[in-house]
This record gives structure tokens, C-alpha cells and sequence, in this order.
């Protein structure tokens, strides 16, 4: 009662008008810093994408500014809470004091956000991932949105949008750098020449990459590994092309689609769909009756 009504008598009002302007100022200048930085980290963020040329590097520094945005709003926040705090008289040491202990404890009980926290950090800081590219994380894959010091948001070929807290990454299979290789298994019948399958084969290579529309997608000559596995009455080859990333699909649908007309073209055969299947006799009391096969055959 007395702090009000010392508060209330008129002599001190100046004083609380000065405290009133002082704080309106923290204010001011707190909200004129973050739209600084946030100009500034704008002028960067341009002046570094007029210096790249790659999209990868574009999108990395775009990933940067937001966290660096992010981090400067924060602290600059706190730091203007702390001073208006002090200037309305209220001691600053005890709630850091206490801010101190309510952090170790929710350290403790919150440890996965704290390690989302810090997975995120190298995430962004080694480059692994960023906005726009094609990844393979936490057994979900598809085109990253956003990436935060707190999660990943990935959104899948079926157009689901996944939230995944950064401590659950542990891999990261990113299909948008360098190049990518597109395989093709082509299964023949056991009779086949193989000889004959490996020309058709590259013969195909060929034809698409002296296409015009197809040439600047493929950056490397045709393997063929040979024999991949043996099937019941099927040989299966096995053979890749180099691309640039996120091209196999394309170019692997566009090959095999050549690839059919021209096995049609030759006469190369398919594997035999009838297949023998031996089923093992059905276990009796007694020795096998005469003139009962133990062996039965189904097409």
C-alpha cells in the first residue's frame, strides 16, 4: 500500500513519465534493430545469389537467412525485455537466476527439443539439406519446404506434408547433388543371346543420347553389368546411364519405353511364364501306396 501510494503522489510522476519514456524508447529501438537486420540480412541474401550461379548454393544461403533472421529476432527480443524489466524497477538477477534453474530442468525433460535444436544446427551449417531439394530422411522421402533449427518439412509424391523433428534425423539421402545413375533390370528368356541383348541395349543408349531432347539430361555412356540374378525361365540383365540429378526417373521411363518397340523390332523373347512347380507328397502314417506318385506337377 505504501509502494501505490508513493506511486500515486504527484512528485513522483515525473519520475514515471521519464521510466515510461525510457522504456517506450528500448521499445522503439528494439523494433528499429530487427527491421534492420531483417534489411540487412536481405541486401545479403541478394548480393550472395547475384554472386551464384548454382541453385543448390541459392538455396542454402535462402535456408541461412531465415535461421540467421530468426536468431537475431530472438535475441534482440530478449535483450529489450531485460532492459524494461530493470527500468520498471524490477531486479533482473533473480528471474535469471530462476530462468537458470527452470532451464536445467526443462533441459532435462525436454531433451529431444533440445537435440532437434542442435541436430538442426549442423544440419544447416554442413549443408546436408535445403529448401527445394529431393531428400530421404527418417524413412519418409520427397521435396523439402522448409528446413528449421526445429524440423524438416518434406512433402512426399502423394502430396502428405511431413513435419519431422530434427532429432529423429539420423541419415540424410539427398537425390538433388552431383549426378544420379538410372538403372534398368530387362529380364529375357534363358534361351536368349545375351550377346544380342547387350547390342539392343546399347543401341538404345545411343538413339537417346543423339536425341536433341534427351542428350543434355545423360552425362555418361551405358553399363551394363551383366546378368543381375537368374529367375525361373528369365535371365535378368542389369545396365545404368549417368544423368544429372533427378533425371533417372525420366530418363529410365523414356528408355524403357524405346527399349520395348526395339525388342519387339528384333525378336528378343520374354521370360517363359510357365513354370514347372515339384510340391513335395503329403506326409501319411504309412509307406507311400503303390501306384501314388510322391511327386505332383501344376502349369
Amino acid at each position: 500500500m505504501d509502494e501505490l501510494l508513493r506511486a500515486l503522489n504527484p512528485h513522483n510522476w515525473d519520475q514515471w513519465v521519464e521510466v515510461a519514456a525510457r522504456v517506450a524508447l528500448t521499445i522503439l529501438l528494439a523494433w528499429f534493430l530487427q527491421r534492420l537486420g531483417a534489411r540487412l540480412n536481405r541486401l545479403m541474401r541478394e548480393r550472395v545469389a547475384a554472386r551464384m550461379d548454382e541453385p543448390e548454393h541459392l538455396r542454402r544461403a535462402e535456408t541461412l537467412a531465415r535461421v540467421v533472421r530468426y536468431l537475431s529476432s530472438v535475441v534482440i527480443t530478449l535483450v529489450a525485455a531485460l532492459v524494461v524489466l530493470g527500468e520498471l524497477g524490477i531486479p533482473v538477477a533473480p528471474i535469471l537466476g530462476a530462468a537458470g534453474v527452470v532451464g536445467l530442468a526443462i533441459g532435462f525433460g525436454a531433451q529431444s527439443l533440445v537435440r532437434d535444436y542442435f541436430n538442426g544446427f549442423f544440419l544447416l551449417l554442413e549443408n546436408q539439406l535445403a529448401k527445394g531439394e529431393v531428400v530421404e530422411v527418417a524413412g519418409k522421402s520427397g521435396t523439402v519446404e522448409d528446413v528449421t533449427l526445429r524440423h524438416v518439412q518434406l512433402r512426399d509424391y502423394d502430396g502428405n506434408l511431413h513435419f519431422i523433428p530434427n532429432s529423429l534425423i539420423t541419415t540424410v539421402s539427398n537425390a538433388s547433388r552431383g549426378h544420379a545413375f538410372a538403372v534398368m533390370d530387362l529380364a529375357v528368356g534363358r534361351s536368349e543371346d545375351l550377346v544380342r541383348v547387350y547390342a539392343t541395349l546399347a543401341d538404345v543408349a545411343s538413339g537417346m543420347r543423339a536425341d536433341p531432347a534427351w542428350n543434355r539430361q545423360i552425362t555418361g555412356e551405358l553399363e551394363i553389368a551383366g546378368v543381375e540374378r537368374l529367375e525361373a525361365g528369365a535371365a535378368v540383365v542389369r545396365c545404368r546411364m549417368r544423368v544429372h540429378a533427378l533425371e533417372q526417373g525420366n530418363v529410365r521411363r523414356e528408355f524403357l519405353r524405346r527399349l520395348q518397340g526395339e525388342l519387339v523390332r528384333r525378336g528378343i523373347s520374354a521370360p517363359d511364364a510357365s513354370i514347372v512347380v515339384l510340391q513335395p507328397p503329403a506326409a501319411t502314417a504309412g509307406p507311400p501306396q503303390a501306384g501314388r506318385s510322391n511327386t505332383s506337377t501344376s502349369a
